[in-house]
């Protein structure tokens, strides 16, 4: 089971990865609990969970939960860094089937965190981006830039058709990864894993055991973002 309840009632505070979604493809200080209150540092890391419960989404119209690497290494690389897998789902690569799992998804009580593969390139039936832009209280996207920055190192300009992205769905941070293996180890071994405890404990912070928002500080969806610390 998820940490993320057990932090919410603390003291208030703070793709494509340039390989078509067909193909393949940390570092947290947690000794300085300083107050400094600077964009991006790590100083409220008391309200961070220590393990979270992940729901994995791979979005394809021609892969099978059997053979699904991507979705395979999100869900272990998890478990490995001790966290949960609390379900693994299978979508095509369709706009509602992608936005409607997505949704439920992030409401769901025993669900601390989304990640999702495929359909984050340029083709017509790539419409994973899309599909999630409007379930988004908030959007993340320095994960994007990030990501694709990182990326660079492999692929070069390739880059540019990459539309990884994340936001908070229903106070639940969403990740939304290409489908390639390569991709994929990317995002999660050194992005995601890294800062999900923290973006967690930020994003369910005043929420209550019933998914509601406990108090005058969390005035909007999402909670507080890492820019109000």
């Amino acid at each position: 089971m998820s940490d993320r309840h057990a932090h919410e009632d603390e003291a208030n505070e703070a793709e494509d990865h340039g390989h078509h979604d067909d193909g393949d493809h940390g570092h947290h200080d947690d000794g300085d609990h300083s107050h400094h209150h600077h964009d991006g540092d790590h100083s409220h890391h008391h309200h961070d969970a220590e393990s979270v419960a992940v729901a994995v989404v791979t979005v394809s119209s021609s892969r099978s939960l059997d053979e699904d690497p991507s979705g395979d290494h999100v869900a272990a690389a998890f478990e490995d860094a001790g966290h949960e897998v609390a379900v693994r789902e299978l979508v095509p690569d369709e706009y509602d089937s992608v936005q409607g799992a997505v949704d439920r998804l992030a409401r769901r009580r025993d669900t601390d965190v989304v990640v999702t593969t495929g359909g984050t390139g340029v083709t017509p039936d790539d419409v994973t981006p899309e599909a999630v832009a409007g379930l988004f209280a908030k959007t993340l996207p320095g994960f994007g830039e990030l990501f694709r920055r990182r990326s660079e190192a492999e692929i070069g300009t390739r880059t540019i058709g990459s539309r990884a992205t994340a936001g908070i769905v229903s106070h639940t941070p969403v990740f939304c990864l290409p489908g390639s293996e390569n991709a994929v180890r990317l995002g999660v071994d050194e992005i995601i894993l890294p800062e999900v405890g923290h973006l967690v404990g930020l994003a369910g912070r005043g929420v209550d055991e019933g998914g509601d928002e406990d108090g005058s500080d969390a005035a909007e969806e999402g909670g507080k973002s890492a820019d109000d610390e």
